[in-house]
Formats: C-alpha cells, structure tokens, sequence
C-alpha cells in the first residue's frame, strides 16, 4: 500500500483493523480537544500556524492557504521525518495509519511525505469526523448494562476492577473520568479529559466489550455528571434502568477508607469541596465539617458529611430497579468479587 504519491484512504472498520500507529496531525488543540484513543499527535502545523492557514483560506483563497503552509511546514520536514521514522521503527508489516480532521489535505500531504520515507502509509477516509460520528453512535445503540450501587465508601470502584480481573465485562467510568462523582471526587486525581474525549474513550470501551459479546456490562452506579465529564444522555438513560447489585459495608469501614483516600488531600482543597455542597449539607454540618478539616479529626468530618451522602443515595435508590442487596462488611475485594460472582449476582 506505500509507494509514491498520496497513499490510499481507508474506511474506519478497515483503518482500525489494520496494525500500526495511529498518528493525529491535527493541531495540539484539536488533538485535546477530541481524538481515536490511543493515537500519537505528530502535528503538521501547531495552533497559531492552523489559524493563520485558515485565515488565509478565507480572506485570500485555497491556493494563498496552500502556499502558506507550504511555507510554514518545509523548514519542519526533517523533524516530521524523524518522529515519523520513530513511530515507525517497530512497526514492521503494518501501517502507518494517519489521520486528519475530515481527512483532506493535511492527511494527504503528510501521507504523500511518509510514502517518500517508504513507512508504508495509510489514510481514514473521512478522517477524525468519521471517527467522532462513530463514537457518537455507540451510545443509540442497547447495550447489556448491570450497575454496581452502594453507598459512598463501600469500595464500588476498587470491587469493579476486582470483577475485571476475574474476567467480568466492567467499565471504569470514574477511571475514564479522571473523578469520582462527587464534589470531593476531582481530588488527587489526574486533569479530566475533554468531555468530548471522554465519550471517545467511553465508546472505544463499549465497543470492545460488544466484540467479546458479554452477557453484561458492569458500571458503578453514576449521577450523569463526573466532573466536567457528562454520561452521553442516550446511555445514562439506559443505566436509570438497568438491574442494579448493591453492595453494603459497615459504616466504620467505609469512613476508614474515606479517611485514606481523602486525608492526604490539601486541607483548603477539602474545606472548598465541603463549601461547595454547604447549602445541601446545611449550616451545622457544614461548621462540624470545616472545623475537623481544620483540626485533621478525619473521622468526623467524614462523619458530617456521609450524612447528607447518605440520603441522596437512599433516595436515587427508590428509582432504581434492585435485583439484590449483598453486605461484604470484612471481606476483601476479591472475596468479595468470588462471593458476587459465585452467587450468579455478577457474570
């Protein structure tokens, strides 16, 4: 498939069940902004560069745009071919796969480039566009969903990537998030994606549990919300009703792991998670909070707040269709996963 001249483009299906690297030379900001998981951004031009192309396009025309960038990406070739050829060095019999925005010039050009350096390129047809109508579609289709619920602290997450291990169908929503639901959940972890990358990533999960067609889907019951990151709406409405599994610990157990989880965190970061829930928390619980932040007194902080956490599950609890209740106070995670599993709650 490489040679001379513009390499050939390929449908999305086809594109993504060739081997190789998946390269991005669209600018940094579109790259965060959304792009196929897993792909490399070697930009052809960087964000000021795609602005100014894209100015001249329109003021002067597409043979002034095409001159510009001409102009602006010859003194970059040796370090394209460079990257190119690291991205390449371990890639024998497979593809370069290269991808732009609608899978126009700026995929032909580079395309056309790395046929010169004979890396054996390919193109998306339609580009990154198709890739995001893709994703997109995921979430119309009906998936086999089951959700994991339990009241904050009972260890839904860690009891989830348990399951993975034993070979149950799980997605990680507040791992694919970067938060863990709730005001304190941005705490200690990584930057969010976009929300755009989010629903990428989430679809590219789907899409490989559809392929090993399981006879559920396990997700941590979720508010719509992670974050800045939002459930697609189409899918949430699936998971409002799925069959729900819900798991209890005791409530010394659950504020131990709070404490662990939370207690490293900065303390003006934990007294502004606590301030941001203050009118649902009311004046005293949110004083009894603030003042054991304050004075490290982890358990009682956690304490005042469970309270109010507490009450907002049992109520989104009433809405959702309980299949089971299962207290693990004790057990291990993957004791406890073995129990789920073993009792036929969880396949």
């Amino acid at each position: 498939m490489s040679g001379k001249g513009i390499p050939s483009s390929y449908s999305l299906n086809t594109f993504r069940n060739l081997k190789g690297p998946i390269i991005d030379i669209r600018s940094p900001k579109e790259y965060i902004q959304g792009h196929w998981p897993g792909a490399k951004n070697i930009p052809l031009f960087n964000n000021d560069e795609r602005d100014l192309i894209g100015k001249a396009y329109k003021r002067q025309g597409k043979e002034k745009a095409i001159m510009l960038g001409i102009k602006l990406v010859s003194p970059k070739l040796r370090t394209l071919k460079n990257k190119l050829k690291i991205v390449s060095s371990n890639t024998s019999n497979s593809f370069l796969r290269i991808y732009c925005w609608r899978g126009g010039m700026r995929s032909a050009s580079l395309g056309w480039f790395a046929n010169l350096l004979q890396l054996n390129p390919i193109l998306l047809e339609g580009g990154y566009k198709s890739y995001r109508k893709w994703a997109l579609n995921q979430f119309e289709k009906e998936w086999p969903l089951r959700l994991l619920g339990g009241k904050t602290g009972t260890g839904k997450t860690s009891l989830l990537l348990e399951l993975r291990e034993m070979g149950i169908s799980i997605i990680d929503l507040e791992g694919i998030a970067n938060h863990k639901g709730s005001s304190f959940g941005g705490l200690g972890v990584n930057l969010q994606p976009t929300s755009e990358q989010f629903e990428n990533i989430l679809a590219q999960k789907l899409y490989e549990t559809e392929s090993i067609t399981p006879k559920g889907i396990w997700l941590e019951a979720e508010s719509a919300n992670l974050g800045k990151c939002r459930i697609p709406n189409k899918l949430f409405l699936q998971m409002k009703t799925a069959p729900l599994i819900e798991i209890k610990r005791s409530k010394k157990e659950r504020v131990k792991t709070l404490v662990n989880e939370y207690s490293s965190n900065n303390k003006i970061d934990l007294q502004n998670a606590t301030l941001r829930i203050r009118k649902r928390l009311g004046p005293q619980r949110t004083k009894k909070a603030l003042d054991s932040i304050n004075e490290s007194l982890w358990e009682e902080a956690c304490l005042a707040i469970l309270e109010y956490y507490d009450k907002c599950y049992e109520f989104e609890l009433e809405k959702k269709i309980k299949k089971a209740s299962i207290d693990i106070s004790g057990m291990s995670n993957k004791d406890s996963a073995k129990q789920l599993i073993e009792l036929g709650l969880v396949y």
